[in-house]
């Protein structure tokens, strides 16, 4: 049986992302495995110099072999964060097409309002080249996220925990 592999947008210790997609990992349930966005920035040169970076090949293939992903991204400056679009950009370089068809699942965590909206749909446009199966719903947009986990990493709102169960539910479905 494969795994679900979850990447977070965001490299910080503490981030509400990385906490919010293993809140949806224990929701889905099974095997889980966390990608490593730590990757160089993509660069035309290095490539040509030395091929695919090993961690870039790593994440790759994290993606091929998975029965479905989520991505839980930030919203920095009404977009993406740089980390995810480098992976999304890397990735795009491999051999064969990792992503094609795999079942997505995108989720936020902001500390505005909004929950990460806008990051949501940047997110959908640049993976749309790639032609994965991104669920339409339900959508998980966590705002004011700073508050929103308890000490242990479970989310603090029934609402919130409900609406994830809800689209991890949707992707098992189609998982």
């Amino acid at each position: 049986m494969s795994y679900l592999l979850g990447l977070s947008g965001s490299l910080r210790g503490a981030s509400t992302n990385t906490k919010l997609m293993r809140a949806a990992a224990v929701s889905f349930g099974g095997d889980f495995k966390e990608g490593n966005l730590r990757l160089p920035l993509y660069d035309g040169d290095l490539e040509d110099a030395s091929g695919i970076p090993a961690d870039v090949q790593t994440l790759a293939d994290a993606i091929v072999g998975a029965r479905a992903v989520i991505i839980s991204t930030p919203e920095y400056n009404k977009s993406i964060s740089g980390v995810l679009k480098n992976a999304l950009d890397w990735v795009s370089r491999t051999k064969g097409d990792p992503w094609a068809a795999k079942p997505v699942a995108i989720m936020s965590a902001t500390a505005g309002r909004a929950g990460g909206e806008r990051a949501q749909t940047a997110l959908r446009q640049c993976m749309q080249p790639f032609r994965p199966m991104i669920l339409q719903g339900a959508e998980v947009l966590l705002a004011a996220s700073y508050e929103a986990f308890n000490e242990d990493g479970t989310l603090v709102s029934d609402i919130y925990q409900k609406t994830l169960d809800e689209l991890m539910a949707a992707l098992t479905a189609v998982a």
